[in-house]
């Protein structure tokens, strides 16, 4: 019987204040998440950007206990898996590859061939296929591929996204429920999906599924939410977490949240659709920063639904996705990762995936002005980083 590896792909997330700062540089120095056309200005760039957003970052982490839960709710879902897997027959061994913090997946990667791996199932924890998401761990298995013979010749199979899988979506709706028949009139309870958004120009130029996936997602949600409690419900889906200049995927959650209050919704029923664990973007940005907006906007009764996590209907959809990759024929990092359309390069770098051709200039400009901002400053010894202890 083969020995199955079965790599759990996920962001990471800082477990203590002080590894915030090298967090955000790792995340930032990443080119899906910003692309630059001149790659040598990719580190100077995430250097300052971290810099100047750690301590309120920092700030953010202490209101929900100091550091991100993402590691120990995934090593959890790791192992839940794991016996799962076990259970229905398959030799599976679970492992963790953080994209910008540890286990990072060079580690990950290292463990499975230490344990003599024959095959490894690539899962990603995101449902919903993304260029800043999966597409970025693609990417680095690639470049672990090219670097690493031993770990190129082992078989790999990939599950791209899962985000219409009848066990995924059942799972949450069952959740949905839950909240949903908790408010005093539950036909009336508003249920409103936020999604981590992505800049518009991944879904408009680089032909990035996301926003569709997320769309049809929404709807077999709602669909399947109806037949779980006896009647349907309003429901609205809008984005959250934007960073940056550039346009990101709208109707914005604050924007959204504002003109619910305004039309008098009282009872919410809070959804975040594109996370399976807790973590900043739910115990602070949704939990505490949303709530606020809510409330100031009339809305009365705010209901979040919890993240998956380990729930066992979620679990044994991720179980029945790796059953399914490996009976069924071979799916590589290339075709898991593909897009329809690609946006133009520049000569220096040959990755197919990033902004558009105006927003890599925009990018291009911000970063020489915030580059040579920092010069100055270093120069004169007086500017915003000086003011703020990070100079």
């Amino acid at each position: 019987m083969a020995n199955v590896g079965v790599l759990l792909l996920n962001l990471g997330g800082p477990e203590r204040i002080q590894d915030v700062g090298p967090f955000l540089y790792n995340l930032f120095s990443d080119p899906e998440i910003i692309r630059l056309p001149n790659p040598a200005l990719q580190k100077p760039l995430a250097w300052l950007i971290s810099s100047l957003r750690a301590g309120k970052s920092q700030e953010a982490y202490r209101s929900i206990g100091g550091g991100s839960p993402l590691r120990r709710i995934t090593e959890q879902q790791a192992r839940e898996l794991q016996s799962s897997l076990r259970s229905r027959g398959i030799e599976a061994t679970s492992y963790v590859a953080m994209r910008y913090w540890h286990p990072f997946t060079e580690s990950a990667v290292a463990d499975i061939k230490a344990d003599g791996i024959d095959e490894v199932v690539v899962l990603p924890l995101y449902p919903h296929f993304s260029i800043s998401t999966s597409g970025s761990s693609f990417r680095e298995l690639q470049r672990l591929r090219q670097a690493d013979p031993a770990f190129a010749r082992l078989p790999l199979r990939c599950i791209r996204s899962y985000f219409d899988h009848p066990g995924y979506i059942d799972a949450m709706a069952r959740l949905i429920a839950r909240e949903v028949q908790a408010c005093s009139t539950p036909a009336a309870a508003h249920v409103f999906f936020s999604a981590h958004g992505v800049p518009k120009s991944y879904v408009e130029e680089a032909g990035d599924p996301y926003q569709q996936e997320i769309e049809a997602c929404t709807a077999q949600i709602m669909q399947r939410l109806a037949e779980l409690v006896g009647h349907g419900n309003p429901h609205t889906l809008a984005y959250q977490s934007r960073v940056g200049p550039v346009e990101w995927l709208r109707p914005y959650t604050d924007d959204a949240l504002n003109e619910l209050g305004e039309a008098g919704v009282k009872d919410l029923v809070v959804v975040p659709i594109s996370f399976v664990s807790e973590h900043i973007e739910t115990l602070e940005e949704i939990d505490i920063e949303y709530r606020e907006i809510a409330h100031e906007a009339g809305i009365s009764n705010f209901r979040r639904v919890p993240a998956l996590d380990t729930d066992s209907t979620f679990i044994a959809a991720l179980s029945d996705l790796v059953q399914h990759a490996l009976a069924g024929p071979e799916v590589n990092l290339d075709q898991a990762a593909a897009l329809p359309t690609k946006v133009k390069l520049y000569p220096q770098d040959k990755w197919a995936w990033g902004w558009n051709n105006s927003s890599e200039v925009w990018n291009g400009r911000l970063a020489m002005l915030g580059f040579s901002a920092f010069l100055l400053e270093l120069i004169s010894g007086r500017g915003p980083l000086h003011a703020l202890g990070l100079l």
